[in-house]
């Protein structure tokens, strides 16, 4: 993709976000806090080496909370014009004063607020290549052309390339006010390989802040034939408890189930089953699990959270302990904590805990080691559906992939169930040396013993 000129940059947050604290000030709000978001993004599908759509969508979205005492109202609205501005602070302050009164809400205090930050650093603007519809067009269709072109493949599911730009801007009336922004570039591959019900389907993609980190489409399209071919002839699995790798693809899941079980919106509720687990094993000794929202280039990162406290690496777990729960203020205030700067929100609803990145430590043996180590047992590749218990941690999920026999891939795998209780789950993990460390939760595969398998 060749660069291209820039584009407008469209309203400025900055301005925005004071006109509605200025204008909840005049309606009576004890404090606010506002947000700006403004967006842009351009995608295009193909199939079958003809445009099958193409999407573009300019969006600016702001929203206003605002306190009296110790009730609070969000509004939110993508009318940006001053007489909207000031309706909306005058509903949000009407809603408040009838709002329930929440002891654990508020803005952060003065001295808590973030002073300096290095968001240039992040890098995780592009500011060289800012593709056009044609430039995404080819790119998909190089990508399905390279899936069709591997042999097996009997069609395309879909194909696409996509890419975006978002500024972000948060002030209150704390004093705190600051922005930021980041792109995206996206390829994916959807194919498919044989007919009627015994077709198979298999995806590659990748995803990253800057065009110049992207594979190439050829790469991504052929990935997504080779893992649909390999889908073939797939039949369900023996019934009983066996060993699991669960592939680099899917890993995160569970390592997700963890961070939501140590998210502090659960802890609060009681409905989290790692609520009784602080400063105890949680992983295997030799695991940390790390959130860092500093790394350059990665679509997590962030120099501050959404109440405008300095975003900061911390351990969730070190040397297999839980060492952290995931706060904002309000949940920290609930369980007698400081805030560990987790505050995500969106312009319509007020903050909760919310991560960035995570990186779970790596093992030193390679995938097909794990797999070799295994002897008998389930690769999982694809997951669907689930039922997973927040309170105790009960696991229940289909999945596709491949059983292994001796250490060896003998054939694909569908339409089976895999069970058993996270806790215990990733008590036992063993990782492999494939995470891929560009992605914002970087977790290799990991081989679980004893999981519940339901096939014939």
């Amino acid at each position: 993709m060749a660069p291209d000129t820039a584009r407008d940059a469209g309203p400025d947050l900055t301005l925005l976000t004071e006109a509605l604290l200025d204008a909840a000030r005049t309606a009576g709000a004890d404090a606010a806090d506002a947000i700006a978001v403004q967006g842009e993004s351009l995608s295009v599908g193909v199939r079958d080496g003809a445009l099958e759509q193409a999407e573009r969508s300019e969006v600016v979205d702001i929203g206003l909370r605002v306190l009296i005492g110790q009730r609070q109202a969000c509004v939110s609205s993508s009318d940006i014009r001053p007489d909207t501005i000031a309706a909306m602070a005058e509903r949000a302050v009407a809603m408040a004063r009838e709002a329930p009164e929440d002891p654990w809400c508020g803005l952060a205090e003065p001295e808590e607020i973030a002073l300096e930050w290095d968001a240039e650093g992040l890098d995780l603007i592009d500011h060289v290549h800012l593709p056009g519809p044609e430039d995404l067009r080819a790119a998909a269709l190089t990508a399905e052309a390279a899936a069709r072109a591997v042999p097996g493949v009997s069609r395309m599911d879909s194909a696409g390339a996509s890419w975006g730009a978002s500024r972000f801007h948060l002030a209150a009336s704390n004093g705190f006010s600051g922005g930021y922004g980041r792109t995206h570039h996206g390829i994916e591959a959807v194919a498919i390989q044989g007919e009627g019900l015994a077709m198979e389907r298999d995806y590659a993609y990748d995803s990253r802040t800057h065009f110049t980190d992207m594979e190439d489409p050829e790469t991504i399209g052929r990935r997504a034939g080779e893992r649909a071919v390999a889908r073939g002839g797939a039949r369900k699995p023996p019934t009983g408890a066996f060993p699991v790798v669960f592939d680099e693809r899917v890993a995160q899941t569970l390592i997700g189930h963890l961070v939501q079980a140590a998210n502090g919106a659960s802890v609060a509720r009681g409905s989290s089953w790692l609520r009784d687990a602080m400063d105890t094993p949680v992983l295997p000794e030799a695991f940390d699990l790390i959130e860092d929202p500093h790394r350059p280039r990665v679509a997590g990162s962030r120099p501050f959270d959404a109440e405008g406290i300095l975003a900061r690496r911390r351990a969730i777990v070190a040397g297999g302990a839980l060492r952290s729960w995931t706060l904002d203020l309000a949940t920290a205030r609930q369980l007698g904590l400081a805030t560990t700067g987790n505050a995500s929100r969106g312009t319509s609803a007020p903050p909760s805990p919310g991560l960035s990145n995570l990186a779970l430590t790596q093992g030193t043996a390679s995938r097909d080691e794990l797999i070799a180590a295994m002897g008998t047992g389930l690769i999982v590749t694809s997951l669907i559906g689930a039922s997973i218990n927040p309170t105790t941690g009960d696991y229940s999920r289909g999945a596709g992939g491949f059983w292994v026999e001796k250490g060896e891939i003998v054939h694909p795998v569908n339409e089976c169930t895999i069970a058993g209780n996270l806790r215990e789950m990733l008590g036992s993990i063993v990782a492999a040396n494939d995470a891929r460390t560009h992605l914002s939760r970087v977790v290799p595969s990991l081989l679980l013993e004893g999981i519940v398998i339901a096939g014939d």
